[in-house]
């Protein structure tokens, strides 16, 4: 939260406090020990500004009715230098206290004074937060579960940072394991369909069958010809992926950056095959006596291992029975080790070797029976679970003219991330896709997306932006300029519009630390959706350009913050900030 609001809430707990011990200096209450309470801001704001139920949480420990309680220390209240002009008692006990006039002034004056660090705070403490998010696939294009996770992972980065936070974004490389064998399969047959037809072996069901397969198989004879066709089987196909592979990494990079996402580390998985980290974790699970060998593979004791954790989290035995859960394999019986094994290693990797105090995953819904089992394995290493966190994200319903769709109209294939992007605005897409907590279905509106109208989240508060800039230059153009304004001409600023505005712009640290807290980006579009429409209420209902030049100031000043704001949000999520529209 903000300083002022923090200092607001701190005057309001101490308030109560030096009145109860007031209370019992007189002998009006016992000498207890006072438990705990609440301090928040009420949902009707005619019940004051900040609310405290202590006389409610304190009817045990004084053995009196909460009104009574409510009623002795508001009799014995001092709110003098705090911001606050009055306490009046509520319903059964509830003590509502009301602000001064000045404290949005106090509001208002802190935004500009802060400028682009408002909304900061340090709430996360530095603490070193790794956020791992989109991780596709490198054996094909990008798809939309990627394109709303690139948006939500990249936002989320960005929330947390804002809340202090040290954060690192990744993108983990699957360039190992039984995808990239069959990566290799699929090329190998495709490239030799290129010039053995009919004598050409079949692609198997469970190949890559995708258009993109094919390309990079024509690439490659358009440098090497049919020199392949002779070699070894194992040469050509590796000597095929060699040539794909980095093509299409780097096309997901280009994707990504056009998206305006970057990161700080793409973790190649082969790295923990070659540099001995997948045998090292392995090794430990296996001193550690929690793996075994059956039909020629390498298990883990996964029932027992998440069995235990589940217990320990209160979970009944019959509860865990009916989860039916199943031990895991790590190294196949033809010697690969497994994705799961990997992602052991991996994750070990992060918190242990690289020392993050916290690694965020955002996967997709279909992960979810991985979650648990990752966190157990964690556990079971010497690692904590605890230190992982899973963001599960809902698939995407893109929909034109109210149908689904599922092919592009250039391509007529599935549309893929790359389609996206070149057919909606990047401001939009990375707005919309956080219009959503991620773990709610998501339906896409493409001719939404592109809309240029108040119907359109982003472009409603790219608008409001863009209206105050106008208003500025409307004013530019009358010889008439902001100006420095005191707290007394700030506290014109009496409109229920005004006040509205304020209060939600007071509100806007707290959200962001709501929002990384719940990792919940959508919380800041709401918010912003909200600014803006608290704005143009404002701008219908109060002249900016009145006669009384103290006023028109307050309420330039007032549209500074607003401006102010929305520019710090939009820039946090990497969204344009247009002066004119």
């Amino acid at each position: 939260m903000s300083t002022l609001v923090k200092e607001a809430m701190q005057q309001v707990r101490r308030a109560v406090m030096d009145a109860a011990g007031i209370a019992v200096a007189e002998g009006a209450f016992p000498p207890v020990p006072l438990g705990d309470f609440i301090v928040e801001v009420p949902n009707n704001r005619e019940n004051g500004d900040y609310a405290a139920n202590a006389a409610m949480a304190w009817a045990r420990d004084l053995h009196n009715a909460p009104r009574k309680i409510a009623e002795a220390l508001v009799a014995r209240m001092s709110l003098e230098g705090s911001y606050f002009d009055r306490c009046e008692i509520a319903g059964p006990g509830f003590m509502n206290f009301y602000l001064r006039k000045d404290f949005y002034a106090r509001i208002a004056q802190d935004i500009l004074q802060k400028g682009a660090d408002y909304g900061r705070s340090g709430y996360g403490q530095g603490k070193k937060i790794n956020v791992e998010f989109v991780s596709a696939n490198p054996t094909g294009p990008m798809h939309m579960g990627n394109a709303r996770g690139g948006a939500l992972g990249d936002c989320l980065a960005a929330v947390l940072e804002t809340a202090g936070y040290q954060v690192h974004r990744e993108f983990y490389i699957n360039d190992a394991g039984n995808q990239i064998d069959k990566f290799g399969l699929s090329l190998d047959i495709r490239y030799q369909q290129l010039y053995l037809g009919a004598d050409a072996p079949a692609l198997p069901e469970d190949s890559y069958h995708g258009e993109d397969i094919k390309e990079r198989a024509a690439e490659f004879a358009a440098v090497y010809g049919d020199a392949y066709l002779t070699k070894p089987e194992a040469e050509r196909r590796q000597a095929l992926i060699d040539f794909a592979l980095p093509k299409n990494i780097e096309a997901m990079r280009a994707n990504l950056t056009k998206y305006r996402i970057e990161y700080d580390t793409w973790f190649h998985e082969s790295t923990l095959h070659e540099d001995g980290e997948l045998a090292e974790t392995i090794a430990i699970m296996k001193e550690k006596g929690l793996t075994y060998e059956q039909d020629g593979a390498l298990w883990y004791k996964n029932k027992e291992v998440l069995g235990a954790r589940l217990a320990r989290e209160g979970k009944t035995p019959e509860e865990i029975e009916n989860l039916q859960l199943k031990d895991e394999v790590l190294i196949r019986q033809n010697g690969n080790p497994t994705y799961f094994a990997a992602d052991i290693a991996y994750h070990r990797n992060k918190l242990l070797i690289r020392g993050f105090d916290r690694a965020i995953d955002v996967w997709g819904a279909d992960h979810h029976g991985h979650v648990a089992r990752m966190k157990g394995a964690l556990d079971a290493i010497g690692c904590s679970g605890d230190d992982l966190d899973i963001i599960l994200m809902q698939l995407v319903r893109l929909t034109r003219d109210g149908e689904v769709v599922r092919m592009s109209k250039r391509s007529g294939k599935a549309i893929t991330l790359t389609d996206l992007l070149e057919e909606i605005p990047i401001d939009a897409v990375r707005f919309l896709f956080n219009m959503r907590e991620p773990g709610s279905q998501m339906e896409f509106d493409l001719d939404l997306a592109i809309k240029q109208s108040a119907e359109n989240p982003v472009y409603y508060c790219q608008y409001a932006h863009a209206r105050i800039c106008s208003i500025l230059k409307k004013l530019a153009a009358e010889g008439k300029a902001p100006r420095a304004c005191t707290l007394e001409e700030l506290t014109l600023l009496q409109a229920e519009e005004e006040i509205a505005l304020l209060r939600h712009l007071a509100a806007l640290t707290d959200e962001i630390v709501l929002s990384a807290r719940n990792y919940d980006p959508a919380r800041i579009t709401r918010y912003a959706v909200e600014l803006a429409t608290l704005f143009h209420k404002f701008y219908n209902a109060c002249r900016v350009n009145c006669e009384e030049e103290p006023l028109m100031q307050a309420r330039l000043h007032l549209c500074l913050c607003v401006k102010t704001v929305l520019s710090n949000i939009l820039t946090m999520f990497r969204i344009t900030v247009p002066e004119s529209m």
